[in-house]
């Protein structure tokens, strides 16, 4: 069993950065595939980033660019790096394990969930 606490989310600019963090207790992280989700008010959950195992990554096709995904699995966290933040960023964060150590895009395939974080973005 793993569990998953975010942290890091805000209140920001338009324009700025925040860094989510997720940290994993329970068991080690680093045999797990990790995603990030973001639900928006009265949206369906949708992904944002997952990193594999060993490190490879994946991104929405809108965020490429402005959002880093990275793991630490030393320290058993997986970061959000996310600049030139946008309005519509805005949304409650959830980091997402999955007991594989490769990455998906379907929310559905993570097994484990945090109970997320929100970032609102100001115009």
């Amino acid at each position: 069993q793993v569990q998953l606490v975010e942290s890091g989310g805000g209140l920001v600019q338009a324009g700025g950065s925040l860094r989510l963090s997720c940290a994993a207790s329970g068991r080690t992280f680093s045999p797990y595939a990790v995603g990030w989700f973001r639900q928006a008010l009265g949206k369906e959950r949708e992904f944002v980033a997952a990193v594999s195992w060993s490190s490879s990554t994946n991104y929405a096709e809108s965020l490429k660019g402005r959002f880093t995904i990275s793991r630490d699995n030393a320290r058993n966290t997986v970061n959000l790096q996310m600049n030139s933040l946008k309005p519509e960023d805005t949304a409650v964060y959830y980091c997402a394990a999955r007991s594989t150590r490769y990455y998906s895009t379907n929310r559905a395939d993570y097994n484990y969930w945090g109970q997320g974080t929100q970032v609102t973005v100001s115009s």
